[in-house]
């Protein structure tokens, strides 16, 4: 027989100081007692890490080397990534950052821009559709890549099929339930802020480049974010030069909720996620969904969807088979060399603090 409350027995929460900062997995009055989920190192991923510390999960993205550049791993990695956490009892927000130079410099374009049109001679082309099991499907690459050939023809459906797989991925980050937090330093451009501005939270270093400088030629920022994070004039403002913002900027224009000398950005945004890892998860959850009650109403669906269909619209205009074709003679580099030169801030950070 179960004690009661009457019995004087009955082991309640009134009992422990502060018992409603228990964890969804702690207490013996846990729905989750006993239970046990699967350790963190018995799945891995190919573009991304996964750590839980405490009631932080730590999803951090692992290809440094190419600037932890997009891939079609990406978006699938991600929100399997959020969805681990979200029903993990023991985590109560996420962090994403990205490990070496910076954040995110966008998608890996080279096999559309630089490529064979689709010949399969690309550096990572592979016919096996178990090693890849995107293979055949419309985010195989070499299928896209046809499907960017000057001189064929362009199907905008298959286009806007790929790309908002992409987009669903990413939007993982808005659509959980727990609190997203996005860690910005170095760069986060181009595609890179499709990630970061569906976090609930920005924070990043004073001097982080962030972007979206191919709206120059070839892109349209395909989340459709910008005018929702920064209002209309302010997101025309950047959107409608490819001018870039420096972190501190991003702050003070309200992208993100702070910034921090690039040495101190570790010490401040762990001082962020642990001040919100002390709330309750159903209180964070109930809040989030308040709040994105609001936003949602203001049509993000709607601005994903268009800025989706005008960003493949972009790559396949006269100006943006120049910029492929361009790319295809001389290199991708130096075709963006030759976009952002006339702006001044080709390769240059010009945020950098002296």
């Amino acid at each position: 027989m179960i004690d009661s409350p009457a019995s004087g027995n009955y082991p309640h929460a009134g009992m422990r100081p502060a018992a409603w900062r228990d964890g969804w997995d702690e207490g013996t009055d846990s729905l989750f007692d006993d239970r046990h989920i699967a350790s963190d190192d018995e799945i891995s991923y190919r573009t991304l890490t996964y750590e839980v510390t405490g009631r932080i999960a730590r999803i951090t993205f692992n290809r440094p080397d190419q600037g932890n550049a997009i891939t079609t791993d990406t978006p699938i990695e991600l929100a399997a990534a959020v969805e681990r956490a979200d029903l993990d009892p023991r985590v109560h927000v996420m962090l994403i950052s990205g490990r070496g130079k910076g954040f995110c410099g966008g998608y890996d374009l080279s096999i559309f821009a630089e490529n064979g049109f689709g010949s399969g001679d690309g550096p990572d082309s592979t016919d096996d559709p178990v090693a890849d099991p995107t293979i055949g499907t419309v985010v195989d690459p070499i299928v896209q890549a046809r499907n960017h050939n000057p001189f064929g023809h362009w199907d905008p459906m298959a286009d806007y099929a790929m790309m908002s797989r992409f987009n669903r991925g990413f939007a993982s980050l808005l659509h959980a339930n727990k609190p997203t937090v996005a860690k910005l330093h170095g760069f986060a451009v181009a595609g890179g802020t499709d990630i970061a501005l569906y976090a609930d939270q920005i924070i990043c270093a004073d001097d982080t480049k962030i972007g979206y400088p191919p709206t120059r030629v070839w892109g349209v920022p395909a989340a459709g974010m910008w005018a929702h994070r920064l209002g209309d004039q302010r997101a025309k403002r950047l959107l409608l030069t490819g001018d870039c913002l420096s972190g501190k900027q991003a702050a003070e224009w309200g992208l993100a909720v702070e910034s921090a000398p690039a040495d101190e950005l570790d010490q401040r945004t762990e001082e962020l996620v642990e001040r919100i890892a002390r709330m309750p998860i159903n209180q964070l959850m109930m809040i989030k969904l308040a709040l994105n009650s609001s936003l949602l109403a203001q049509g993000v669906a709607n601005s994903t969807m268009v800025s989706t269909v005008f960003d493949g619209v972009s790559r396949h205009t006269r100006e943006g088979y120049a910029f492929q074709l361009r790319a295809a003679t001389v290199g991708f580099r130096e075709a963006v060399r030759e976009r952002d030169d006339p702006f001044g801030d080709h390769r240059r950070n010009q945020f950098t603090q002296k």
